[in-house]
């Protein structure tokens, strides 16, 4: 399910912020992207979004940013600066050299320039300040996710709707269709054979297999039986992604069953246009947690 959450703290002199971000995915795939320093709390990280979001491709993206008056916490490491002047002027005087140490010379070594630098902070006295940032993008995300979901849940239900809509017009029809076919089997017959060479018994059989071929009674009543269990899934408050992937597995082939069995034009039509809606099921189920 896509979503984006961000959080932000401050503390031990920084401010830390935390962006979630996440796309449709049937499995839950998280990537953590921030300081160097941050690398070893990166698994409890992952763990702590993973409590919240069970599914998706997660990226947790966090940044450190210095307080205004601590970046301009900068000043000259006086004795390094002398000491590279007086290396400086003894090269040029060995060498002889016409020129003579400037300031740039000297700039070009960063270890005369003393600059507070938060990126290497230690990781656990800034840890409370990431936690926190991390549990409001997290509150963020799942509450965007959530709102998403409820739209979704409209959508699945309406979804329910047509197929058993659909289902209704295939247990209405089937009836008719094994009559049909037997009165067709039965003109056949007559047509090569005369009446009193038909063996009565005998064709009765053959039109019992074969309404027992066409029969798509079983099959119905198991897909009525796993729309149902859709329905209760969806309004349980646990997790339940994995649950309507697997039942949805199972009304596609109760649906394929039925359409293969058929042998009627008109209950062939209402099967495509259950496919087609399991179809759009199937890929919605993808956001769902």
């Amino acid at each position: 399910m896509t979503g984006f959450g961000r959080g932000r703290a401050e503390g031990e002199g920084v401010t830390v912020v935390v962006e979630i971000k996440s796309v449709n995915s049937r499995f839950c795939e998280i990537s953590v992207r921030g300081p160097r320093n941050l690398a070893e709390k990166e698994v409890d990280v992952q763990n702590r979004i993973k409590e919240s979001l069970a599914r998706g491709r997660i990226t947790a993206h966090l940044t450190i940013e210095a307080r205004a008056e601590l970046e301009s916490a900068v000043g000259i490491n006086r004795p390094v600066a002398e000491a590279y002047r007086n290396l400086l002027q003894d090269l040029i005087q060995e060498l002889e050299i016409q020129d003579s140490v400037r300031l740039e010379h000297l700039l070009r070594f960063p270890e005369i320039v003393d600059k507070t630098d938060t990126a290497e902070t230690d990781i656990e006295e800034l840890w409370p300040v990431v936690a926190a940032a991390l549990e409001e993008a997290i509150t963020k995300i799942c509450a965007m996710r959530r709102k998403e979901g409820e739209a979704l849940l409209s959508d699945l239900a309406g979804s329910l709707d047509t197929l058993e809509e659909g289902l209704v017009t295939i247990n209405d029809r089937a009836p008719e269709r094994i009559v049909a076919a037997r009165t067709r089997l039965q003109e056949r017959i007559a047509d090569v054979i005369s009446e009193e060479r038909i063996d009565r018994e005998r064709l009765e059989f053959e039109i019992a297999i074969l309404a027992d071929k066409l029969d798509v009674n079983e099959e119905a009543v198991r897909l009525a039986s796993h729309i149902q269990l859709f329905r209760d899934a969806l309004e349980m408050k646990e997790s339940v992604g994995r649950k309507l992937n697997f039942i949805s597995q199972e009304m596609n082939r109760e649906i394929n069953t039925i359409g293969s069995k058929a042998n009627d034009p008109e209950i062939a039509h209402v099967v495509v246009r259950m496919k087609e809606e399991l179809e759009r099921v199937r890929e919605q189920i993808e956001n769902v947690q």
